[in-house]
C-alpha cells in the first residue's frame, strides 16, 4: 500500500506543476495578445495547480495520529 500511496502523490504533485507551468505560460501569452479569455483560462489553470499543490502539501504532512 505505501508504494500505491507515494506514487499517487507524485502523480498528484506532478499533474499540480504541470498545470502551473501551462498556467503561467497561457496567461502570459495571452497578455501578450491582450486575450482577455485566454488570460483568464491561464489563471484558472495556474490557480488549480497551486491550489492541488498545496493540498498535496498538507495531506503529506498531516500527522498520522492524534494527540
Amino acid at each position: 500500500m505505501a508504494v500505491n500511496d507515494s506514487q499517487s502523490l507524485l502523480v498528484n504533485k506532478l499533474a499540480a506543476i504541470a498545470l502551473i507551468a501551462l498556467g503561467f505560460l497561457v496567461l502570459a501569452s495571452s497578455y501578450r495578445s491582450e486575450s482577455l479569455f485566454g488570460m483568464f483560462g491561464g489563471g484558472l489553470l495556474l490557480a488549480i495547480g497551486v491550489v492541488l499543490l498545496v493540498l498535496k502539501i498538507f495531506r503529506r504532512n498531516r500527522p498520522s495520529h492524534p494527540g
